[in-house]
């Protein structure tokens, strides 16, 4: 029997502050959206650069962490897998959206600042694994 791999690694920047809801029965997911960009030169020596945006989606306690510790502009990494939804609009017409759901997330660069222009506090760097929260992972109920 084979056995099929949906993993997804990116490093990037949030293009916007996350977003947080809430399912009908209580369950925290956070939405927010990160640009990959990447350079090179042609063969005539000429710079180009490319950047690609992937819409992220967390569950549970990580949703919670990303929507208290995640700022528009800021560095991540995200570790998850591939996800496409598919529904019907107002107008009766398909609709498809694939995205990224986080399994876990890891601050990079800079700090989150406060209102006053100050640094958080620092923490440490530790990444949080939703298998280590929730053993379920019941994506079925999108509040969205």
């Amino acid at each position: 029997m084979s056995r099929g791999l949906n993993k997804v690694m990116i490093i990037g920047h949030l293009g916007r502050d996350p977003e947080m809801r809430y399912t009908p029965s209580g369950r925290p997911v956070t939405t927010f959206s990160v640009a990959t960009t990447r350079n090179w030169k042609t063969a005539e020596g000429e710079r180009r650069e490319s950047t690609e945006w992937f819409n992220i989606v967390a569950w549970g306690s990580l949703a919670e962490i990303c929507k208290e510790h995640l700022v528009k502009g800021q560095q991540v990494y995200i570790d998850g897998r591939l996800q496409t939804r598919r529904w019907d609009d107002d107008e009766g017409n398909k609709r498809q959206t694939t995205e990224i759901v986080a399994r876990e997330m890891v601050i990079l660069g800079s700090r989150k600042k406060r209102a006053n222009g100050e640094d958080e506090p620092a923490r440490e760097d530790v990444p949080f694994n939703e298998d280590d929260a929730f053993g379920d992972d019941n994506e079925d109920e999108f509040p969205f």
